[in-house]
């Protein structure tokens, strides 16, 4: 993936938000699964 890419679309109060990749990489673990609920400063990938 390279910087900017969209890793994942977040919903909150029924408006969709893109989480985009800040620089390039390989995602090496996924630490979310869909459906769970996520708080600020969670991780949500590792990226190599």
């Amino acid at each position: 993936m390279e910087a900017g890419d969209v890793l994942c679309v977040l919903e909150a109060m029924k408006m969709e938000n893109d989480v985009v990749a800040e620089y390039g990489g390989t995602i090496a673990e996924i630490t979310v699964a869909e459906d769970d609920s996520v708080d600020m400063g969670d991780v949500l990938f590792v990226i190599e």
